[in-house]
């Protein structure tokens, strides 16, 4: 079905009112991990009634006292004084979210598959299964997880299957696009919506849910692209997305070898090539290179996914970006070893005796999410070669502790540096990043650092007697 408008004014064609008969389409999300927790509190800052929903009975009970289960700036805040004016619920009962939901959004987890790269669709199927026998009225499931292309029109049969006929029960996929650290602006201002829809009362319900998004940005003079398009293809956005952010991160990290090897310094190449505006310089920071619950995962997935369709050669590139990116996090124990001098043997650097201090835990700044982080699987590596580490990050450590229990963590960053014969940044957080060297060289027993997010300013560092090794840059 092709729609006549794709814009940032779009707006229903006709009146639509909820089937609940509420003046607002009443909103659940089903799972309240990172994404549904984020979208049910920012939705209901828009004016909406919000329902979240979970399995999880400590989670809920977190959020509906107040406090959200992981770490995102400015969400605390929003959560209590949307509870406080009424607007913002949080239970487990699936039959209350039917009774009270227009527009059912699926947020829960889709994880890697524990036999192969595929995604893990089970929380999904117990979303819609659990959700849609207790609806009596017709309402709208609106996919917001990261799924396998042909996800949607699984689930239409899911419905079918278990809801009434007659109440015309209809499903929608609309993918999320959070940043960690940036997700109440991606929420509240997104840079594009896409609806996948087979009905114009599917998108017009979609348009009407998003009209808080559309009046802050008409308020704010400025515009909200939204791309009207099928199931398929608003799956593949998604996917699409990461695989080529992913693609970009290995590539310069790919570089990043490569100057090693000739001499050359990779944050210079980047910046370079990054002027060409067919490039940009997004994304082109060289380093250990990706984690978190997204990108790793997506693109495994993706791959399998396309491998069962028949164009699984279409995607092969993405085994080589995913390598790539789990060589960079190897090239940190291979640095260490020539800045400690315990020669690279068959079995690996010796590094017994030492003390290395890993400044970050979780996968990226700004957040506490430490799922396939670069710096715990380094931090893993340089302790199985013998090294003793102590670990600080300013948000990630109660989840490092459960993710690498055997850890020392230090409370502080002095606290970590202090004794160390090497010093590995692994998170770009600012404590890092404009930590002043003259001080932390007062407390580490050997003034080595590697800079595993070429972040540091190397000219302070080298002036204050430290040793700086980047990714792809040359010593200092």
């Amino acid at each position: 079905m092709t729609f006549p408008y794709a814009s940032a004014q779009a707006q229903p064609t006709q009146a639509v009112t909820p089937p609940s008969g509420a003046p607002r389409p009443r909103l659940t999300f089903l799972g309240t991990g990172y994404l549904g927790a984020t979208y049910a509190i920012c939705f209901a800052e828009l004016g909406y009634d919000v329902l979240g929903v979970d399995v999880d009975e400590p989670k809920i009970s977190k959020l509906q006292a107040g406090a959200v289960p992981f770490h995102e700036p400015g969400l605390d805040d929003l959560l209590r004084r949307n509870i406080a004016a009424g607007r913002l619920r949080f239970t487990t009962d699936y039959r209350e979210a039917a009774e009270f939901g227009d527009v059912h959004f699926i947020c829960v987890g889709t994880p890697q598959r524990a036999d192969g790269m595929g995604a893990d669709l089970v929380y999904v199927e117990s979303a819609v299964t659990s959700l849609v026998p207790h609806l009596t009225r017709k309402a709208l499931l609106v996919g917001k997880s990261t799924v396998p292309v042909g996800t949607a029109e699984w689930i239409e049969q899911l419905v079918s299957k278990h809801a009434p006929a007659e109440l015309g029960v209809e499903v929608a996929w609309s993918p999320e696009f959070l940043q960690e650290g940036h997700a109440l602006e991606d929420v509240l201002r997104p840079n594009r919506l896409i609806l996948g829809v087979k009905s114009q009362w599917a998108h017009d319900m979609l348009i009407t849910a998003h009209k808080g998004v559309f009046d802050l940005a008409h308020n704010e003079d400025r515009e909200v692209p939204v791309v009207v398009t099928d199931f398929a293809t608003a799956e593949l956005v998604k996917v699409a997305a990461n695989a080529f952010l992913a693609t970009k991160i290995s590539f310069i990290n790919a570089m990043a070898e490569v100057c090693d090897a000739a001499g050359a310094d990779v944050t210079q190449l980047a910046k370079s090539i990054g002027y060409d505006a067919r490039i940009g310089n997004k994304f082109l920071r060289a380093g250990i290179g990706f984690g978190g619950g997204c990108l790793p995962k997506d693109i495994r997935a993706f791959q399998a996914r396309a491998q069962e369709l028949g164009a699984g050669e279409a995607l092969r590139f993405l085994h080589e970006v995913d390598l790539i990116n789990q060589r960079s996090r190897g090239r940190v124990v291979q640095i260490a070893s020539e800045l400690l001098a315990r020669p690279y043997g068959p079995a690996g650097p010796d590094f017994s005796g030492l003390n290395i201090a890993v400044l970050g835990a979780a996968f990226k700044p700004n957040s506490d999410d430490v799922r396939d982080s670069p710096a715990l699987a380094i931090a893993r590596s340089l302790a199985r070669h013998g090294a003793q580490i102590s670990i600080f990050d300013p948000q990630g450590m109660e989840n490092a502790k459960r993710e690498l229990p055997d850890m020392t963590y230090a409370p502080t960053l002095g606290d970590a540096v202090t004794g160390a014969d090497l010093v590995c940044v692994l998170t770009e957080w600012e404590e890092f990043r404009y930590a002043d060297p003259n001080a932390l060289g007062d407390l580490v027993a050997a003034k080595l650092v590697i800079d595993g997010r070429n972040c540091l300013d190397q000219a302070l560092w080298s002036a204050a007697g430290w040793t700086v090794r980047g990714l792809g840059r040359p010593s200092v």
